[in-house]
C-alpha cells in the first residue's frame, strides 16, 4: 500500500513539474479574456451594458417577456411578465432573486407603485393577449387588479361594459395603469379601444377619454400603450398618455382636457417613466435607417432620455439630432444592445434596469452610469 502511495504521489509531482516547465500548453489556455465593455448613451447619460445582472435561473424561474419594472420604498426591484410560472420577480439592486408569485396573469403587462400612508400597492394590467405552447397569440379578458406586494388582490377592475362605458363585443385589453395623487385610477385601454378610462380610488368609473373618432384630433391616441402621472410641474399634475403608433407624447389633465403633445421622430416609445424633471422610455421598435420599414417583430429597439422635452440621449441607439429645432430620426445601433425597450426603471444612482420584449427569454438589463 505504502509502495502504491509512493508511485501516485511521485506521479503527481511530476505531472506538475511538467505542466509548470509548459505554460503555454496548461493554466494559460484556461484563462478567459474578460468581455470588453460596452458604453450605451450620449453626454452626460453614458451607461456601460450589464447583460448578466439578474441572477436568476431560466429553470426554476423561466421568462417570456419582460414588460415593466418599478421600485418600492424599501429599494426592491419588482418586475412584471407574462409566463404564469411566476408573473411576479422581486430583485435586490445586485440582481439576487428575493421573491416571486403570481400565476394567474397570462397577458402580464403594465406594473404601477402606489404608496398609501406606509404601505406600498401594485397596480397589474393583464393586457388580454397571451402567447400559447405553439406560439399563437390567443386573446382572453383583460384585466385590472391592485394587489399587496406579495400578492394578495384587493379588487379588481373589470371589462368597461358593466358599466356602460364600452358596447358588447368591443375589445378590453388593459396596458397601463397610472396614480393620481388622491388615489383616482386612470386605465389606458392600449391594446383595446385606445380610451383612457377614469375610476375613483374604489374603482368607480368616473369619465373616458380618447379612442379613435374625436372632431379635436389631439384627444385621439393611436395603441394608447402607457398613462403616466407627470408631477414635474407641481401646481399642475397631468396625465402623459403614449400614442405609440404616432411616435407622440400627448398630455392631458386629470379631468382628460388635452394640453400639449411631443412627437418622438421614428420612436414607437412605451411609457413614459418621470425621474426628477427627466423623462425615460422604452423604444419598442423603430424604422430601420436601411428603409425596409416598420416591422413589430423585429429587433430594432433602444432607449431614449429627455430632459424636460428635449432627448438628449438614445442608450442602444444612434445620437439625437436637431435641425432648426426639430428631431430628427434616431436608429437602432447596428450591433443591437437592446432589442426592444419596453419599460425602463430609475434606481437612486440613476442606474437604468431595462425590460424587454421579444428578447430572446432573457432578464432585465442593467445600464451602469458612467
Amino acid at each position: 500500500m505504502n509502495s502504491r502511495r509512493q508511485f501516485i504521489k511521485n506521479t503527481s509531482i511530476a505531472a506538475l513539474g511538467g505542466a509548470m516547465a509548459s505554460p503555454l500548453y496548461s493554466f494559460n489556455i484556461l484563462k478567459k479574456k474578460p468581455a470588453p465593455e460596452i458604453i450605451l448613451g450620449h453626454g452626460d447619460y453614458q451607461y456601460k451594458l450589464n447583460k448578466d445582472w439578474a441572477q436568476i435561473s431560466s429553470v426554476r424561474n423561466p421568462i417570456l417577456n419582460c414588460h415593466e419594472m418599478v421600485m418600492d420604498s424599501k429599494g426592491r426591484l419588482i418586475m412584471i411578465g407574462d409566463n404564469t410560472d411566476n408573473n411576479i420577480m422581486i430583485f435586490d439592486k445586485s440582481g439576487k432573486l428575493l421573491d416571486y408569485w403570481g400565476t394567474a396573469y397570462p397577458g402580464g403587462h403594465g406594473l404601477t407603485l402606489s404608496k398609501e400612508g406606509e404601505e406600498d400597492f401594485l397596480y397589474l394590467t393583464d393586457s388580454g393577449w397571451f402567447l400559447d405552447k405553439s406560439g399563437k397569440w390567443v386573446h382572453h379578458n383583460g384585466r385590472v387588479s391592485k394587489t399587496t406586494l406579495d400578492g394578495r388582490v384587493v379588487f379588481d377592475i373589470g371589462h368597461p361594459q358593466t358599466v356602460g362605458a364600452y358596447e358588447p363585443g368591443d375589445l378590453f385589453c388593459p396596458t397601463e395603469v397610472a396614480i393620481a395623487p388622491n388615489g383616482d385610477i386612470y386605465v389606458a385601454d392600449g391594446y383595446g379601444k385606445d380610451y383612457i378610462l377614469h375610476y375613483d380610488a374604489k374603482g368607480q368609473f368616473i369619465r373616458k377619454w380618447g379612442g379613435h373618432k374625436n372632431k379635436d384630433k389631439n384627444y385621439n391616441l393611436m395603441n394608447a400603450h402607457g398613462v403616466t402621472l407627470d408631477l414635474r410641474d407641481p401646481n399642475q399634475p397631468l396625465l402623459c398618455c403614449s400614442s405609440r403608433s404616432e411616435n407622440m407624447y400627448k398630455w392631458f389633465t386629470l379631468d382628460g382636457k388635452f394640453v400639449k403633445k411631443l412627437h418622438l421622430t421614428n420612436m414607437f416609445i412605451c411609457r413614459a417613466v418621470f425621474d426628477e424633471n427627466n423623462l425615460y422610455a422604452g423604444v419598442c421598435w423603430s424604422r430601420p435607417e436601411d428603409g425596409s420599414g416598420h416591422n413589430w417583430k423585429k429587433h430594432t429597439g433602444f432607449v431614449t432620455i429627455l430632459e424636460d422635452d428635449k432627448v438628449v440621449s438614445n442608450p442602444g441607439g444612434t445620437a439625437p439630432t436637431y435641425k432648426k429645432g426639430e428631431l430628427q430620426a434616431s436608429y437602432q445601433l447596428l450591433t443591437q444592445p437592446i432589442l426592444h425597450g419596453h419599460d425602463v426603471c430609475v434606481d437612486e444612482d440613476k442606474n437604468l434596469y431595462i425590460c424587454q420584449w421579444n428578447a430572446g427569454h432573457t432578464a432585465p438589463l442593467k445600464l451602469e452610469r458612467v
